[in-house]
């Protein structure tokens, strides 16, 4: 089974990090993800999607530390659904639970030369796209049929 998930965007607000149990860390905050299309009338539409982000320990300090709202970020994690009741309701939320991350802004006091690899380009993310579609495409390819449900 597969439950991967990798999103470039920007956060739309500075992490909120709590402490746990033994030092334990946790940073919740939102990224947007943009995607353009011409609609059937020859018009561009640009539409923004939201993804909640959660990051643990280590990654959680990273982003207390070097993230803010605005910044570039590249994240591979996995979608974790939470459900719970209230008001006899039942209630979801589906987060992205990040195990790598890259900081794609260029770092301060850096100028765009020394640089150039930090701000990917459209072409760069389209690569990355088209890898992970295929990569996709190779695994199910190669799952076999004999699914236990």
């Amino acid at each position: 089974m597969i439950n991967k998930v990798i999103l470039v965007g920007h956060l739309g607000k500075d992490p909120e990090v709590k402490y746990l149990d033994k030092d334990r860390a946790v940073a919740n905050f939102s990224i947007a993800t943009n995607d353009r299309y011409t609609d059937k009338n020859g018009n561009r539409v640009d539409t923004t999607e939201w993804h909640n982000i959660e990051m643990w320990d280590g990654l959680a300090k990273v982003a207390e530390k070097y993230l803010k709202k605005g910044s570039l970020i590249y994240v591979e994690g996995k979608l974790k659904t939470e459900e719970w009741e209230k008001d006899g309701i039942k209630r979801y939320t589906t987060r992205i639970r990040v195990n790598s991350m890259n900081m794609l802004d260029k770092a301060a006091g850096e100028s765009n030369q020394n640089n150039v690899a930090s701000s990917p380009t459209p072409t760069a993310v389209k690569q990355i796209e088209e890898q992970n579609e295929a990569a996709i495409h190779s695994i199910m390819d190669n799952a076999d049929d004999d699914l236990p449900f």
